[in-house]
């Protein structure tokens, strides 16, 4: 048997706070001493654990009270259901500091200014230097012109939200403009990257298929720096978590990431994304 002091001590619990859960009847002593003072055994000690997990998620503690005198209260279903959503917890503030962490280091500025016509034409311009001659002949070709190939690559930035889009993965319009002119069109770089992409999605479906999710965060991980190597991101968060929204309503965009890698790929790396960033 523990007294309240021994039981403050173990577990950060005040004795203040333990005594009122005694006053309430959410964890009463095991027993009282003739003396009056409160004793705890190990299993009012697991009880008090319990409660402490029912806290971290903010449940107020009469509705604690409701769910663990429930006859029907199962302590392994709770347990496991506290365990995931504590993990969405964790996950959610692991972005949080994630993006603190780049907003002390500079990065997502958060500079919305809109793209002006010289930056525009700056950008499309060094995409097509990038372009294999294959690759731009047969733009040409489709678009009629080297004009309206142009027309059609600046289009792109008069769309408010692929506009918004782009501020919002690299925080302001330098960040933005900066990656585009950094990008090569090196056929060798691209074919790694996309081998690695592969590679990663194939870690995603043997964790589909051993329904483990420490591994497929771990892919999430693996990912994220790939994603940031490919566009040349200070952090990938928002555009994965984006890459996940468009996996569960474009359907199309679905199809052919199953037919690549295997049935239900899309819909498993979309929750992966976002059970890994806590927002799901």
């Amino acid at each position: 048997m523990k007294t309240v002091k021994d039981i403050s001590e173990i577990t950060g619990v005040s004795i203040r706070t333990l005594r009122y859960y005694d006053e309430i009847g959410l964890l009463k002593p095991t027993k009282l001493t003739e003396a009056g003072y409160r004793l705890y055994d190990n299993k009012a000690l697991e009880k008090l654990q319990e409660i402490m997990f029912f806290r971290e998620l903010e449940i107020p503690l009469m509705d604690i009270k409701k769910i663990m005198d429930n006859p029907n209260y199962d302590k392994e279903q709770a347990l496991l259901a506290q365990k995931s959503l504590l993990e969405q917890k964790r996950n959610r503030l692991n972005g949080i500091i994630e993006l603190i962490t780049d907003v002390m280091k500079g990065v997502n500025t958060m500079s919305f200014g809109a793209f002006n016509n010289e930056e525009v034409q700056k950008i499309v311009n060094h995409t097509l230097e990038c372009m294999s001659k294959e690759s731009l002949d047969m733009q040409i070709q489709k678009y009629g012109s080297m004009e309206k190939y142009k027309e059609h690559l600046a289009a792109g930035f008069a769309n408010e939200q692929a506009t918004a889009d782009l501020l919002k993965w690299y925080g302001s319009k330098g960040k933005a403009i900066e990656a585009v002119m950094q990008a090569t069109g090196n056929t060798e770089e691209i074919k790694q990257e996309q081998d690695e992409n592969a590679k990663i999605y194939k870690q995603f479906m043997i964790a589909k298929e051993a329904d483990d999710m420490d591994m497929a965060h771990s892919a999430v991980e693996l990912l994220a720096e790939n994603y940031k190597a490919m566009f040349a991101l200070d952090n990938a968060r928002n555009i994965l978590l984006d890459l996940a929204k468009e996996y569960l309503q474009n359907e199309k965009l679905a199809e052919v990431t199953d037919s690549q890698f295997g049935k239900g790929c899309s819909e498993y790396v979309a929750h992966a994304i976002q059970h890994y960033y806590g927002v799901a």
